[in-house]
């Protein structure tokens, strides 16, 4: 069975850490880049970073961008998204997708999601 999922979300408060994991399973993770995406309560989905097939490139959020560190371990089957210095509005749920072709662009697989929630 071809799946991803998500781990590692939680309840923490402001400036907090959390860091979350996507898993792969039923296909090799180091044939895609991968995204990480979240949606907020009553809000668009947004894209948050994305990192290549081999991790040599990545790309962020203005609004993550210096806090939150995407990385691979293609060995693990694994991508991770160390999220620092966390913020109440960083609170929704997190989801990765699998891109086979492009850079974070077309998708072929979503995790069923995270929930990420930060106090103040």
């Amino acid at each position: 069975q071809v799946q991803l999922v998500e781990s590692g979300g939680g309840l923490v408060q402001l400036g907090a850490s959390l860091r979350l994991s996507c898993t792969a399973s039923g296909f090799t993770l180091d044939s895609y880049a991968i995204g990480w995406y979240r949606q907020a309560p009553g809000e668009e989905r947004e894209g948050v970073s994305c990192i290549s097939r081999d991790g040599n490139s990545t790309r962020y959020a203005d609004f993550v961008r210096g806090r939150f560190t995407i990385s691979r371990d293609n060995a693990k089957n694994t991508v991770y998204l160390q999220m620092n210095s966390l913020k109440p509005e960083d609170t929704a749920v997190y989801y990765c997708a699998a891109d086979r072709w492009t850079m974070c662009y077309e998708y072929d697989f979503w995790g069923q999601g995270t929930q990420v929630t930060v106090s103040s």
